[in-house]
C-alpha cells in the first residue's frame, strides 16, 4: 500500500540535469493547459495546494516531480495547446516535454487527461499518437466529469475512444466529487509494487 500522505514535490525541472536522480517508476501526466492535472494530483494525494492550481491556463511551466512514499513518482508536464504564450515559450515547453519523454528512463505509464466536456482536439490526438509510439501503458483520464450529465459523459468518452482508436483503460474523474480517485490510486499501487 502506498502512503499517499507521504508525498512531496521532489523536483521542479526545466532540463535533464534537474531531474531527480533516484530510480523510481514514473507516471507521466499529460494534457492541454487547464485540463486539471494539478487538481488530480491534489485530489489523489489528499492535499489542497501541493500542486498549484489556477483558473488561468499555462500555470505549469516546468516539469514537476511528485514523490509518493519513496515508491513512485507522478510527473506533471506543462500543458500543451495553450495559445496565449509567445512562440518562444511554446517552443521551449515543447522541447522540454520532448526531452523528458524521449530521455525519461523511468517512465512506466502515461496518463493523458482530457476535459470530458469537449471532444479531443488535434493536439490531443497528436500527443496520444506520439506517446503510443513509446510502447508503454496509456490510460485516458476524462476530467471534470461532475460538470456534465452521465449520458453526455458516456457519449464523449465513446467519441474520444473512437477518435483515438483506443483500446486501453479510461477513467472518468472529478476532483470535486472524487469520482475515479480509487481507480487511479489502484493503478499507482499496481505500478509501485
Amino acid at each position: 500500500m502506498l502512503n499517499l500522505n507521504n508525498a512531496k514535490l521532489e523536483a521542479v525541472a526545466a532540463s535533464l540535469s534537474q531531474y531527480p536522480k533516484n530510480q523510481l517508476p514514473e507516471i507521466v501526466l499529460l494534457g492541454r493547459s487547464n485540463v486539471g492535472k494539478s487538481s488530480l494530483i491534489n485530489t489523489i494525494l489528499n492535499r489542497k495546494n501541493l500542486a498549484r492550481t489556477s483558473s488561468s491556463p499555462g500555470k505549469t511551466a516546468t516539469i514537476n516531480f511528485y514523490n509518493i512514499d519513496d515508491k513512485i513518482r507522478l510527473v506533471d508536464l506543462p500543458g500543451y495547446g495553450y495559445a496565449k504564450r509567445t512562440e518562444a515559450e511554446k517552443e521551449k515547453w515543447a522541447k522540454m516535454i520532448e526531452d523528458y519523454i524521449c530521455k525519461g528512463n523511468y517512465i512506466h505509464a502515461f496518463f493523458q487527461l482530457i476535459d470530458i466536456r469537449h471532444l479531443p482536439t488535434n493536439n490531443d490526438k497528436i500527443m496520444y499518437e506520439w506517446v503510443k509510439s513509446r510502447n508503454l501503458p496509456q490510460v485516458i483520464i476524462f476530467t471534470k466529469s461532475d460538470k456534465i450529465s452521465k449520458t453526455a459523459a458516456k457519449n464523449n468518452i465513446e467519441a474520444a475512444v473512437n477518435k483515438f482508436n483506443f483500446t486501453g483503460q479510461t477513467i472518468a474523474f472529478s476532483a470535486k466529487n472524487k469520482q475515479g480517485k480509487d481507480e487511479i490510486i489502484k493503478l499507482l499501487e499496481d505500478i509501485a509494487k
